[in-house]
């Protein structure tokens, strides 16, 4: 990023006035635009708000005393400053510029010296000016907003925070910050995706996303901060504004109506397909059936409605996952873990799905922080990906899980295709576009992961994913919290 440069300008009638300015400001950093009369000086300056204008005097159909008055009497272009250029020495014309508004006065011949070191005064005490001006505005909106606000140093430190900011980072408002943003969110947050926050502040692109999560406890929801980026120079110097913006609902909204859909579109349909084949027949045929094969075929109806009312109301139940650890619903048990995964395996016809588990003494007395239909939903969508991105539909799923201190580890290696290093690290993002494989043209990764992520970060787990080293495929690495 470059510092802006100062725009000039120049208004003379005559052509070779507006290049001896020009020369004598060549090659001197600014932007330099010419008005050749009166009305193009007042449109240019309306459209360019210069820094500075150099305005003759002597002009045909508007003189530079009628353009200056004109000028200050807008109230959107009365400050720019307005230096008069004129062949008149004698006290009668400066005191009318003087009188219309004229900051400075220079006459023919110019001396370059003088010349140059004017326009550099003015041009610098403008752009401060404005700067402090601009710095006044983004105050006081920003101390009115209901969004964090800061702005960092190139070493993150806080230079600037406002009000929400400071609450949002649990800070007094009188408190000075000496922590860096990132040593303070850590304090308080979990930064998710990881990979994202340890590239530093400076690994920002339109897809990348960056959020602050307080998981979920006993007694309160969990709390979801959007953290936003943008690049800024301060005179040569690198800095960083930072909005923090609360998700909390959109978050849950988004992923309530992906757990719906998702639930529907896997577990209502296969108890459909008896009740609708068992009535399409009964309709057909009726007449021509025993009453021991009516009883039958109602039998088959019945069991599918059955098994049908037991689904809504478990997808019904998925509504309130993001609830279920402080409500009062048991958490998964790892004993369950194998049962769940041979069900998936099942409803989505995947042949091959292996689970070993390591330093598992005792897992009928081991709790996940987490509901059951959680781990269900998070298993199918994962598999789901697996399926779909492996190239002939087949994939051959390890599951591997392990003990960690107050955790354990999920890895669940598929023998698909490889992911580049921005698929990677896109891969958790709503909707990213990855990049195409050899193959052909990968679809976008839609929802589903994201989705998982944030299921997991809200119980205050972790996700990853890694290129398999030994064979081709992609390796989904999920921690999550012991219950206590």
């Amino acid at each position: 990023m470059m510092e802006a440069k100062s725009t000039i300008l120049i208004a003379d009638d005559e052509k070779i006035g507006r290049e001896a300015l020009q020369a004598l400001l060549f090659n001197q950093g600014y932007n330099i635009f010419f008005a050749k009369n009166g009305s193009e000086t007042l449109a240019l300056a309306a459209e360019l708000t210069p820094d500075v204008i150099l305005l003759d005097v002597v002009m045909p159909d508007m003189d530079g005393f009628e353009v200056c008055q004109r000028l200050r009497a807008n109230p959107s272009l009365a400050e720019i400053p307005i230096i008069m250029v004129t062949a008149l020495d004698n006290l009668d014309s400066r005191q009318r510029g003087i009188e219309v508004g004229a900051d400075e006065f220079l006459s023919k011949p110019f001396e370059r010296a003088e010349l140059r070191a004017r326009v550099r005064t003015i041009t610098n005490l403008n752009r401060y000016h404005r700067l402090l001006i601009e710095q006044a505005k983004f105050k006081w909106v920003a101390e009115q907003a209901n969004e964090g606000y800061l702005i960092l140093d190139h070493n993150e430190k806080i230079a600037y925070a406002n009000p929400q900011a400071r609450l949002y980072l649990e800070q007094s408002q009188a408190e000075p910050l000496t922590e860096t943003f990132s040593d303070l969110a850590k304090k308080q947050y979990h930064c998710e995706p990881q990979e994202t926050w340890e590239n530093g502040l400076e690994y920002s692109d339109e897809q990348t996303r960056r959020y602050l999560v307080r998981p979920e406890t006993s007694t309160a929801n969990a709390f979801w901060l959007q953290v936003d980026v943008m690049e800024t120079l301060s005179g040569q110097s690198k800095q960083y504004l930072v909005r923090l913006s609360d998700v909390t609902d959109s978050i849950s909204l988004k992923r309530q109506k992906w757990t719906f859909q998702g639930q529907v579109n896997h577990k209502l349909r296969t108890p459909l397909i008896p009740i609708n084949s068992a009535t399409h027949y009964l309709k057909d045929h009726f007449l021509q059936m025993t009453s021991v094969k009516i009883r039958e075929f109602l039998e088959m109806i019945h069991t599918g409605g059955l098994r049908l009312q037991s689904e809504i109301e478990e997808v019904l139940g998925y509504l309130n996952v993001s609830k279920m650890a402080y409500t009062g619903v048991a958490f998964c048990n790892l004993s369950n873990l194998q049962l769940m995964i041979t069900a998936v395996k099942e409803r989505l016809n995947i042949e091959s799905v292996f689970m070993v588990q390591q330093n598992m003494t005792d897992p009928e007395n081991i709790y996940i922080y987490a509901p059951c239909q959680m781990m269900e939903l998070i298993f199918t969508e994962v598999f789901s990906n697996a399926k779909k991105f492996h190239p002939t539909g087949s994939p051959t799923l390890e599951i591997n899980v392990a003990m960690l201190p107050k955790a354990i580890r999920l890895q669940i290696r598929d023998d698909g295709l490889r992911l580049s290093p921005k698929q990677l690290a896109g891969i958790w993002t709503p909707y990213y576009q990855g990049d195409k494989f050899a193959t052909g043209e990968i679809q976008g990764m839609g929802l589903g992961l994201s989705m998982v992520a944030s299921l997991i970060w809200n119980v205050g787990g972790t996700c990853r994913a890694y290129n398999r080293i030994d064979i081709q495929g992609v390796m989904i690495e999920l921690t999550l919290p012991l219950a206590e």
